[in-house]
């Protein structure tokens, strides 16, 4: 987790060094990147440890894709479109936009991500493949001193799980193309000008079932052309890929060692697989 008094100091300072007044900022999301709305200069700013993000990528991304008319949350356009540093922090500078209600609908949705992945197909920027995350992943489980509180046994049949999806989706041989990556409800914003996607650093490549992999069962249906086969082999993936980073060492999600569990759970039990927000819905308020 980021510090956030230094991250917003480091925020404030790029700001006002534009010459965009920000003299208070409201966090709107706080884990491994910081989102804060800057006021009276109302910028959507997101602030990350040098290093550890890949901001340079999801900026030149950005651009691209809203020329391209995709659904996505523009560049802040008052000062120029690049990453600013600031005491070991990368800042980049996005538009704010005022949450409307009420969300967006599943329909709505399908739509916006069906668009995001059209102008990403016209998009050549270098970009990592989805097993890239699995061997992240899989890095996780295989190491106890990453993720010391899994039990044996469990660790024993993520890796198994996870490897033998890598191959099941492999050998199908789908088309595969630039992704989200994580396109959940978690990175979309529902505007006025209807729903933009953000968090564009996870981008990678992969079939676009991958991607609905990520949400909610009513918007896949809306999703022309899905290969359900293809779509069961990405839920379990995800689910797994997901159940690894709650048991790793210092993970804040909040509840996540029981999200993490009831993973591990719903990938034992079998089909039908279960999206994350149901998975989500199944756990106790606490």
């Amino acid at each position: 987790m980021l510090d956030v008094t230094r991250a917003i100091a480091a925020a404030t300072s790029v700001a006002a060094s534009l010459g965009l007044p920000a003299s208070d900022a409201i966090v709107l999301h706080n884990s491994n990147k910081l989102a804060l709305r800057l006021t009276p200069c109302d910028v959507l700013a997101r602030v990350a440890h040098v290093g550890q993000e890949a901001a340079q990528l999801e900026v030149e991304l950005a651009q691209r894709l809203t020329e391209a008319g995709c659904p996505v949350c523009p560049l802040e356009p008052r000062v120029d479109p690049r990453v600013y540093t600031r005491d070991g922090f990368a800042v980049t500078l996005w538009t704010y936009y005022e949450p409307v209600t009420p969300h967006v609908s599943p329909a709505g949705y399908a739509k916006a991500l069906e668009r995001l992945h059209a102008g990403m197909r016209k998009v050549g920027v270098p970009s990592p493949r989805f097993t890239d995350r699995i061997a992240q992943a899989e890095e996780v489980v295989a190491s106890p001193g990453l993720s010391p509180e899994l039990a044996d046994a469990d660790r024993v049949f993520l890796s198994s799980r996870l490897g033998s999806l890598r191959r099941a989706i492999d050998d199908r041989g789908a088309v595969e193309q630039l992704l989200h990556g994580e396109p959940h409800p978690g990175n979309v914003l529902s505007t006025k000008n209807g729903p933009l996607f953000i968090d564009l650093e996870t981008c990678c490549r992969g079939p676009v079932e991958f991607d609905l992999a990520h949400v909610a069962e009513a918007i896949c249906e809306h999703y022309p052309s899905v290969n359900q086969g293809l779509l069961d082999d990405c839920r379990q993936l995800v689910l797994a890929m997901v159940a690894a980073w709650r048991w790793k060492l210092g993970d804040q999600f909040p509840n996540g060692r029981r999200f993490g569990d009831e993973l591990l759970r719903s990938l034992r039990e079998g089909p039908p697989w279960p999206t994350l927000d149901t998975v989500t819905r199944r756990l106790p308020r606490e």
